[in-house]
């Protein structure tokens, strides 16, 4: 997901997306660990995924932080 689209969302929805991005990262985690995963490159996608969703997240709580 890029990063404009992310700037675009709700923090509510960033929250809840960020709960199934990282639910997604975990579940392939455990696939990968039973049994290689064909495209091991989605592992990489979803943590910078998940990266984004809380950088997001930190910068809205920061300026809410500066404006008061």
């Amino acid at each position: 997901m890029e990063q404009k689209v992310i700037r675009e969302l709700s923090t509510a929805e960033l929250y809840e997306r960020l709960a199934e991005e990282r639910i997604q990262l975990t579940k392939l985690k455990l696939n990968h660990a039973v049994s290689p995963l064909e495209n091991t490159n989605k592992l990489k996608i979803y943590k910078k995924a998940v990266a984004r969703f809380e950088t997001e997240i930190r910068k809205r709580i920061i300026e809410e932080q500066t404006k008061k």
